[in-house]
């Protein structure tokens, strides 16, 4: 650990990210449904409105619509406004003001207006979120030009990249996986961003490549461990910023590698798996030994049942399944390996 760090959580490094955000610049407020209550978004507001009081951080009416106007507004009369909502499936019923008016403003003024609008949300699964409370989302948002859409999947990440968005005058919205929030890591006590739009590799290999998004991430270092037992060397990059990507790194790695497995915390249909397979298809084609292989939920909405939901959601194994068949080996036991165990160190929202 460097000097001036702490092994901190996830959710830890997000609070701090707002709380550092808030004392240096007092235009920044946050609001959204249980941001000052016990909970507190699972920790990431804790304290905050003890710090800054009900006029900068305040709970809201369940109206996801009226609430994005609101920050829209505030963030047009020279406000940074970070809207949190408990789930990204609900953030659908904003959607008229992200795609008609948050998202377009900025161009629409010719750069006259700016939108410092960070919006956060929850995704992920924990006990029986089912159909309502499964969704991820990340392509949709990014299909849409004007907004930009993070995925952090490490505290050090989390803090970094919160804080350039909060920075940033655009509208970015963060995606943050429930199972991420107890991770640990290091992460710098000072203040420090990390750029918006650039891919890190996560870790170095030399024969095949992971593309992976939020918990994917988590999972594709479980089957690289996996894989290490037989000597086989997985690199891992995370890309961080959906939108816009850093494909360069990617296409680095696929191109020192010549396999690329893309591990999507999403469906597959016209999602982000399938906007990295065509732009590594093209941008590699001379050099890849086998097709692109895209990971992600199954075709169908989510299961309310654990024996079911496991086979809607991939995991580790099937990351080492895909890897296998890029490398023509021979399929390994993983009956002794433990999947899908989060859920019991799961303890839910309150």
């Amino acid at each position: 650990m460097k000097r001036n760090e702490r092994f901190i959580s996830y959710k830890d490094a997000l609070r701090e990210a707002l709380l550092q955000e808030m004392e240096r610049d007092r235009r920044v407020f946050v609001y959204g449904l249980g941001v000052p209550d016990n909970n507190a978004v699972f920790g990431t507001t804790r304290g905050l409105k003890e710090r800054f009081g009900p006029e900068r951080v305040f709970d809201t009416p369940l109206s996801e619509d009226a609430m994005t106007g609101i920050g829209l507004g505030a963030a047009i009369n020279g406000l940074k406004p970070v809207h949190h909502h408990i789930r990204v499936d609900f953030l659908l019923l904003a959607f008229n003001q992200l795609a008609n008016m948050v998202s377009i403003l900025r161009y629409g003024s010719g750069g006259k207006v700016t939108i410092p609008f960070v919006i956060r949300a929850i995704i992920g699964r924990g006990w029986g979120q089912g159909l309502q409370h499964s969704k991820s989302m990340q392509s949709v948002f990014a299909h849409i030009p004007g907004l930009k859409v993070i995925m952090p999947s490490t505290p050090h990440d989390a803090k970094g990249l919160l804080t350039a968005a909060i920075r940033d005058e655009n509208p970015v919205i963060c995606l943050e996986h429930r199972w991420l929030y107890d991770q640990e890591g290091n992460v710098p006590l000072k203040q420090f961003t990390v750029p918006l739009g650039k891919s890190k590799v996560l870790r170095r290999g030399n024969d095949v490549t992971v593309v992976a998004t939020s918990w994917m991430n988590i999972e594709a270092r479980h089957a690289s461990e996996i894989l290490k037992k037989r000597g086989v060397s997985v690199e891992i990059v995370d890309p961080r910023t959906i939108q816009p990507l850093d494909e360069a790194t990617i296409i680095r790695s696929v191109k020192k590698t010549s396999h690329c497995i893309v591990a999507d915390n999403d469906w597959l249909n016209c999602g982000f798996s399938a906007e990295v397979a065509a732009r590594v298809s093209r941008e590699c084609f001379g050099e890849l030994k086998s097709p692109v292989e895209r990971i992600g939920f199954a075709p169908t909405p989510c299961p309310m049942t654990r024996v079911l939901e496991d086979e809607f959601y991939p995991n580790a194994g099937d990351i080492v399944r895909a890897i296998e068949k890029a490398l023509k080996l021979k399929p390994m036991d993983l009956s002794k390996e433990r999947f899908y165990s989060h859920e019991n160190r799961f303890k839910g929202p309150f």
